[in-house]
């Protein structure tokens, strides 16, 4: 038993007070939890603070004034209880009340058999995820999200009158709060099945309320170097992503010989905490889904009949700030995202350079994209295995290698930073004479670009190198 229900039981085992919902759901299917729903027919507030003090001190506070609930959480952050009212007379009337049927389950907290009034249990056996009852998206159209979220996350298949009242009430997800449906689409986009929950909010009509960008790169045609519209395309370099960030390393075969020598570090890397209770490799998918969102506007046909979407990166790089903004995420979520956007391009383009690569080059690069450099290295490789058109597999194969090599660049970047120019600003200035501003910053830049590629070693050679390059102004 966890610290959690010992705390609750010990608390609340002999008053009437029941676990339900995904903790009990989760149980049977063997799943760990550190999320747990208690309702109490007593006064929560009360429950709640015998809970913690039970469990020692933990946090106790309210969490919706409207259904009079309360949180516990765990001094270290491990565990959260959330404490609720009945929200009908009897326990079977509020399980009547909840999202689905396997949601529907509760069992009492002092021990005994679970209620299941509903079949929860059964339809978890079979597979099987129903509403449970009629009404059920009246009560919260966020329900249309948690469809799809909870049978991607469970494997569970959604029976006819699911998706029947899903379709129904999608156009009430646009009188939810973002956070919300933020909250949704995160887990959705952090399963294994991530393409797959796409899909299910676009058949039940998810998609064009809550992520409308998404909705909108339907049949828009790329060029010949393209084998898929926009939007299939962008599910594939979804699916990709997916593979490359895979719990143990990359999982995607082709990807393989590009990220193989460094796996233990991009899973390292990947797996980091970013910000929303989001990975780095969880963030990744969000700007894998938002890469090319920008299309749509950016779209043109030349003379000759080739198709270009000009400028689309930066012009997503605002797109997806402005989507994440509408869907509360954090300052650094959107920030990040942003980046991974604006930047997507950038590997592609030095495929056409000699190879290897200057280490200036390395170095503007790097810079560009700091500090998603590493991240932006992988989301270009999942970009470039969705793209099979005409001459694809050249393609393919020179970007991998190109993308090998920056890999491990950007990886020692970020481990070590940036190089220092190897004198401070006022060192500079008082050394040469010059006033500081922008020539000076422009100076330490063009210092620290010529360490890194190894053409300075020491001040002395830095200060020369400054004095060469003022005389070239």
């Amino acid at each position: 038993m966890t610290a959690a229900l010992q705390a609750a039981r010990e608390a609340l085992g002999g008053d009437s007070a029941w676990l339900v919902g995904g903790a009990v759901r989760d149980e049977l299917l063997g799943r760990p939890t550190a999320d747990y729903d208690i309702v109490v027919a007593g006064d929560p507030e009360r429950a709640a603070r015998a809970v913690a003090r039970s469990a020692g001190r933990a946090a106790c506070f309210p969490l919706s004034a409207e259904f009079g609930s309360w949180r516990v959480v765990a001094r270290d952050g491990s565990w959260q209880v959330d404490v609720e009212p009945l929200r009908a007379e009897t326990l079977e009337g509020d399980l009547a009340l909840r999202d689905f049927t396997v949601n529907a389950i509760a069992r009492p907290l002092g021990g005994g058999e679970p209620v299941d009034p509903l079949g929860g249990a059964a339809d978890l056996r079979a597979g099987l995820l129903r509403v449970a009852g009629p009404s059920s998206y009246e009560h919260d159209p966020l329900r249309v999200l948690r469809l799809v979220r909870v049978a991607v996350e469970l494997g569970l298949r959604p029976d006819a009158e699911a998706l029947a009242g899903a379709r129904a009430a999608a156009a009430g997800l646009a009188g939810v709060s973002g956070e919300r449906i933020f909250a949704e689409l995160r887990r959705t986009l952090a399963t294994p099945r991530a393409r797959a929950g796409i899909e299910l909010a676009a058949e039940v009509g998810a998609l064009e309320v809550a992520l409308p960008e998404i909705a909108a790169l339907r049949g828009v045609e790329q060029s010949a170097y393209h084998h898929a519209d926009v939007y299939e395309h962008t599910l594939e370099v979804l699916d990709r992503c997916v593979e490359l960030t895979a719990p143990g390393g990359p999982a995607c075969a082709e990807a393989d010989p590009a990220l193989s020598a460094e796996r233990d570090e991009v899973t390292a890397l990947l797996a980091e905490p970013l910000a929303d209770e989001s990975t780095r490799g969880e963030a990744l998918r969000w700007g894998a889904l938002l890469h090319d969102a920008a299309k749509p506007q950016t779209r043109e046909v030349r003379p000759d009949g080739r198709v270009t979407f000009m400028g689309h990166d930066r012009a997503g790089a605002e797109l997806a700030r402005n989507v994440l903004t509408r869907l509360r995420a954090s300052e650094r979520m959107r920030s990040h995202v942003a980046g991974l956007v604006r930047h997507h391009l950038r590997l592609g383009f030095l495929v056409h350079e000699p190879q290897p690569l200057a280490r200036r080059t390395v170095y503007a690069y790097l810079r560009a994209c700091a500090p998603v450099g590493a991240d932006v290295t992988v989301l270009s490789v999942g970009d470039r295995l969705a793209t099979r058109g005409r001459s694809s597999e050249r393609a393919i194969a020179a970007h991998l290698e190109l993308a090998r090599a920056m890999l491990a660049d950007a990886l020692r970047w970020r481990a070590e930073g940036p190089p220092a120019p190897m004198l401070r600003g006022d060192e500079l200035a008082g050394a040469l004479g010059i006033e500081p501003g922008p020539g000076l910053g422009e100076l330490l830049e063009e210092l620290a670009a010529a360490r890194y590629a190894g053409e300075i070693e020491t001040p002395e050679q830095a200060l020369a190198h400054a004095r060469t390059v003022l005389k070239r102004a």
